[in-house]
């Protein structure tokens, strides 16, 4: 069984100033505004004097991360569908309850529903605001459980954090697996990740249906072509060599594993411009009724 993180759901509204909570149409924190994006679909943007995030709640996907020179850390792939039906392409999407293909579609629903707004805060200049998904029609056609998710996002200096909380509201006792899908502004030729090594690894190329078990030998990953890897029992702290002039440390509490991907000539249009490296969980999680399972990413540059 995974490692529990019992922490309860209560910690996520913690008292601080410029709270401002979004509950029957009461207004946002002032850092934080709520417009129409791409395809109409209602968009968070954070805002503070070190930057900007930008958070569809379409799948409660954060689609970018600008620091204070202007330049967006994440991407958004071009053949992105803005509909309210396919999930976006880029950015960090959720992957909830399953990762990957399984019993239900690819990676999940939890980026294939509307999350809803449930606070916002504005700490000491910094912006945070609160989501929350819970089951319905849609979610239990595919995985009959009640459930919770709140997912808090933080814009500081520097750094975007995200803490996600899944609780089991149900009954009786369930299991999921989840990640983080991050996609990283890159080049592909020039980007690296350290930290890795001495990790086993699961190498979905060439079958991604029957991945070949190893182990990391190299300091430095990069990415010369298809890249499908999975490494269990990962570190807490990455670094990520975008190529383009910056390190990106990826730190995280209570995030197991980590993915790293790339589809190299299978996005022609693409490929080039970016790099995946997810926090995940792929073992499973068993929540009894009431339980709660926190994980916490952190991503930062000097």
């Amino acid at each position: 069984m995974a490692t529990l993180s019992l922490v309860p759901t209560s910690t996520l509204a913690s008292s601080s100033l410029g709270r401002v909570n979004r509950y029957s149409g009461m207004a946002f924190a002032s850092s934080v505004k709520e417009i129409k994006g791409d395809g109409n679909l209602p968009k968070l943007v954070l805002t503070s004097t070190h930057g900007e995030a930008e958070i569809y709640l379409f799948g409660g996907c954060v689609t970018s991360w600008k620091v204070a020179s202007g330049k967006d850390l994440l991407f958004v792939r071009p053949d992105a569908v803005f509909n309210g039906q396919k999930p976006i392409s880029g950015g960090i999407p959720h992957c909830f309850p399953q990762f990957g293909p399984g019993p239900m579609q690819q990676h999940g629903f939890a980026r294939n529903m509307n999350w809803s707004v449930v606070d916002s805060e504005n700490v000491e200049g910094n912006p945070v605001v609160t989501l929350e998904l819970k089951d319905g029609p849609y979610s239990r056609s595919m995985w009959d459980f009640s459930f919770q998710a709140l997912y808090k996002v933080t814009l500081n200096k520097s750094s975007l954090s995200t803490e996600l909380i899944i609780t089991n509201t149900d009954k009786k006792q369930f299991s999921f697996c989840t990640a983080l899908h991050t996609y990283f502004h890159a080049s592909v030729t020039g980007a690296s990740v350290k930290g890795l090594k001495g990790c086993k690894t699961l190498n979905k190329d060439p079958d991604p249906m029957n991945p070949l078990e190893g182990k990391e030998e190299r300091d430095v990953i990069t990415f010369p072509g298809f890249v499908d890897c999975i490494y269990l029992d990962a570190p807490n702290v990455l670094h990520l060599d975008n190529g383009l002039g910056d390190i990106i440390t990826v730190k995280n509490t209570n995030w197991s594993d980590t993915v790293l991907w790339n589809p190299y000539q299978q996005m022609e249009a693409c490929y080039r411009d970016f790099v995946c490296v997810e926090n995940a969980k792929i073992g499973k999680v068993q929540l009894e009724p009431e339980q709660s399972w926190t994980a916490i990413q952190h991503l930062s540059i000097d």
